[in-house]
């Protein structure tokens, strides 16, 4: 009993460090064959529409409500304290900071990554990759690098899509329907966000969301078994995967970034 649990234990650890060893293999080489993909920047501007326009709506919806509901909760909060006129600063360092980066990129995830995986993966199955190899076409840099970059740069603005209308949402809340002061809330919004510590800190958590998400998302796909089984089940991995490392990156940059 105990040499099966040992057993199992090692090709546990086994399995997961060569996945670990695979991926950052893949990562560079995604990375080195990007080198003259700048030169066809029409590769990557499509694949900007594919990933960044299809998400808008839902990034642009869930920013709202999200907005909505900072207003409403943070109004009954602050106003404990009389301190309602604070509610723009809430609602604004609240979506800049944290809020922004993290539910767009679980969103991205649920949206833009799952369908990454499914397209990687189905030409995966459908042989397409094999066949780009036999025409001595690199598929790293003709498939996956462009949809790297692409999300890379995608993340960012979507999250500052994200923050920008539910700013607007906490507003339209707080100001039009509760009755906050309209310049009480946008001073203190103005006088408490710092665009460096704020809102560059932001962009970069979503800067690197959006590396760590868009890679494993075609990582998946990349190494998915050519089944439909397969393509499933890295889909689902997708979203696992991507929404627990954004919990994680999270944490690890708010303590590096405004634990100072």
């Amino acid at each position: 009993m105990m040499l099966d649990l040992i057993s199992a234990l090692g090709r546990v650890i086994r399995e997961f460090t060569a996945n670990v060893g695979f991926a950052t293999r893949t990562f560079f080489s995604v990375l080195l064959a990007s080198g003259g993909l700048w030169r066809r920047l029409r590769l990557i501007t499509d694949q900007i529409h594919f990933i960044g326009n299809y998400s808008l709506v839902i990034i642009a919806v869930s920013g709202l409500f999200v907005g909505f509901v900072l207003g409403l909760q943070g109004y009954y909060t602050l106003n404990k304290y009389g301190s309602e006129q604070a509610l723009g600063l809430l609602v604004a360092l609240s979506l800049t900071r944290e809020l922004g980066p993290v539910v767009t990129a679980l969103l991205f995830a649920g949206r833009a990554g799952t369908s990454l995986t499914a397209e990687i993966g189905l030409m995966k199955a459908g042989e397409q990759l094999a066949a780009m190899e036999m025409m001595a076409v690199n598929p790293l840099q003709r498939v996956l690098a462009p949809r790297f970059w692409a999300g890379v740069i995608a993340m960012p603005v979507l999250a500052v899509i994200f923050s920008a209308v539910g700013i607007i949402g906490g507003y339209i809340v707080g100001v039009q329907l509760i009755g906050v002061d309209e310049g009480a809330f946008w001073s203190q919004m103005q006088g408490g966000v710092d665009i460096w510590k704020d809102i560059m800190n932001g962009v970069i958590k979503s800067v690197v969301f959006g590396i760590a998400v868009t890679f494993i998302a075609l990582f998946q796909g990349y190494q998915a078994h050519p089944t439909p089984e397969g393509v499933a089940r890295a889909t689902t991995r997708t979203v696992v995967i991507g929404s627990l490392t954004v919990l994680g990156l999270d944490f690890l940059l708010t303590a590096l970034m405004f634990t100072q």
